[in-house]
């Protein structure tokens, strides 16, 4: 496997009304590791770009990276010309591994906007050490910060944080000391680009869940009558399973649902509405639960209906 450890340092516009159409944040600076398949780090690569969308550095910026706009005009190179030498540098079947969810989305956001082709595979699966190290040393919903997990483990500050070599590094420091037969299965996928049609669709099965991506839809409600969206498979034994309560939302960007597995139990489902150029797509997950949650979902239910009827009774009145 080549295993490069991936971290971003990108810079914002200093107030929303002035940031560009298509692009919140741009790179400044691209760092990342090699690890062999022992986890050592056998090779770096770091390199400064000098902006040209937001020329000013943002406050907060200046205080955590350290970098100034002098020494990015002075050392930085082009966007492109960065992104030419990193993926050089990354070799043949890149695995990416990174600390949260964001850097590969914004770097392919960042390649878009600077109309660069996309270099990267589709799908796109990736490893988040941030969310392996809550799922195997947390309870796998809290994210801990890179400083804070490497004061927790004890491993010695040899580099500053916030640049992003050292932050790469670092990643690559904490990702040793998890177990790797417990993680290997453990993939990401990143979202920057979703499937477009069917045959695009990605189904992945892990341990404790699985996971759906749609392909993109003009409306949720649209995608909420597919099939492949709002069905209910058992990820234990591949069972289409009948649902026990249709699909209901909280607040338009969540659905909850409840299925029973014969032979595995009670499921809970839950679909998150994901914008992408003015359409949408789904990314449903499927767990095991016990009666306790299965009971939990339904009075989840109640409430929210509940509360449209109240919303709707008020709305009458005012009319």
């Amino acid at each position: 496997m080549n295993s490069i450890v991936l971290d971003l340092e990108w810079n914002q516009a200093q107030t929303r009304d002035r940031e560009a159409p298509g692009l919140t944040f741009e790179v400044i600076e691209i760092g990342a590791v090699r690890l062999d398949e022992h986890g050592n780090q056998t090779d770096s690569f770091s390199c400064l770009i000098r902006p040209c969308v937001y020329t000013e550095l943002f406050y907060r910026v200046r205080e955590v990276v350290g970098i100034s706009m002098k020494q990015l005009e002075a050392e930085g190179i082009p966007f492109l010309d960065a992104m030419e030498r990193f993926w050089k540098w990354c070799g043949k079947d890149p695995v990416f591994f990174t600390w949260g969810d964001m850097d590969l989305t914004e770097l392919q956001r960042n390649i878009a906007y600077f109309g660069r082709e996309n270099p990267f595979a589709f799908p796109l699966f990736y490893y988040d050490v941030q969310k392996l190290y809550s799922l195997y040393c947390l309870d796998g919903h809290a994210r801990a910060s890179l400083e804070s997990v490497i004061e927790t483990l004890a491993l010695p500050k040899k580099w500053p944080f916030h640049r992003a070599v050292y932050d790469a590094a670092y990643t690559g420091c904490v990702l040793s000391q998890l177990e790797k037969q417990s993680w290997q299965s453990m993939v990401s996928v990143d979202y920057y680009r979703p499937p477009k049609n069917a045959q695009e669709e990605i189904y992945l099965v892990f341990e404790r869940y699985s996971k759906f991506v749609s392909q993109l839809y003009q409306s949720r409600e649209e995608a909420m009558e597919a099939r492949n969206v709002s069905s209910m498979v058992c990820y234990k034994c591949g069972r289409n399973v009948t649902r026990r309560m249709n699909w209901f939302s909280d607040n338009n960007r969540k659905y909850f649902g409840l299925a029973y597995c014969p032979r595995h139990g009670w499921l809970k489902g839950k679909i998150r509405v994901k914008h992408c150029d003015g359409q949408v797509f789904m990314i449903k997950t499927m767990k095991l639960t016990d009666a306790e949650g299965a009971r939990k979902i339904k009075a989840k239910s109640e409430l929210m209906k509940k509360r449209r009827m109240e919303k709707a009774a008020e709305k009458g009145l005012r009319s």
